[in-house]
């Protein structure tokens, strides 16, 4: 029997247009799994479905409104089904500045995303999988939890925000059958880090500080999602998995 094998079950990732969304949508679908994928911009997500497996589906909205995640909630178990395994993946950090610099609006635009758009899908598909007494969650965190990062105090603080809920809801919801974890990437080659990349000076500071000497690709996140959405994961509740190329072991 294969452990990781994804056939049947149902799943929804958010910010999966792109980037490591993408690739966590790509690899859960070839692992067996019926996807959704959602995003802000219906240009992306049809980009997206071009190259994902037939069959993928796509929804559009802000996961930071309630009213747009109930929404998605219940397009998702209509038109997907039950939802087994949801990938918080969406997430933003377009600011790079010292706390005293940032102002009320960026604060708010990174938490409402980053925190409170995790809070709000996970309450919304939590409710359908403990009325099933079946699910898995898994949330897109960062080394930022652990770490910290420089002139990023907002994106760090909800990063973080997201593994203590995280934790919080293994202990709720473990005898339930809903199981809740984190995958930590560390710098990844997206459009987020595309910047960094291109400058020379960066890139080499971040390769250097990493143990693997480089960037990861996002195909490299998916496989501890895989993991963590299959029966391969059945008594892995409230962990997070660093996937970051050895970042938090120095």
């Amino acid at each position: 029997m294969n452990m990781l094998d994804l056939s049947g079950k149902n799943a929804v990732v958010t910010g999966g247009s792109r980037g490591i969304g993408l690739a966590i949508a790509t690899a859960l679908a070839e692992a067996g799994a019926r996807v959704m994928i959602t995003g802000r911009s219906l240009d992306s997500l049809s980009k997206a479905l071009e190259s994902m497996p037939k069959g993928t589906l796509s929804y559009a909205g802000d996961i930071a409104e309630a009213e747009a995640v109930q929404a998605l909630v219940s397009h998702a178990e209509t038109a997907l089904g039950p939802v087994d395994v949801l990938v918080n993946n969406a997430g933003v950090n377009p600011y790079y500045k010292p706390l005293e610099r940032t102002t009320d609006q960026e604060w708010n635009h990174i938490v409402d995303v980053n925190l409170t758009g995790t809070f709000l899908c996970i309450r919304g598909f939590g409710q359908k999988m403990l009325d099933r007494a079946h699910g898995s969650i898994i949330n897109i965190t960062s080394v930022a939890a652990k770490t910290g990062l420089a002139r990023t105090g907002a994106y760090c603080a909800a990063k973080a925000g997201v593994e203590a809920l995280s934790r919080s809801l293994a202990k709720d919801w473990g005898a339930k059958g809903v199981r809740v974890n984190n995958v930590a990437p560390g710098y990844v080659k997206t459009d987020l880090t595309a910047g960094l990349s291109a400058n020379d000076g960066l890139r080499s500071m971040v390769e250097d500080r990493t143990p693997a000497g480089r960037l990861a690709e996002p195909a490299e996140m998916a496989g501890a999602v895989v993991f963590l959405a299959s029966d391969a994961a059945s008594y892995v509740t409230g962990a997070t998995i660093a996937a970051d190329g050895g970042w938090t072991a120095t």
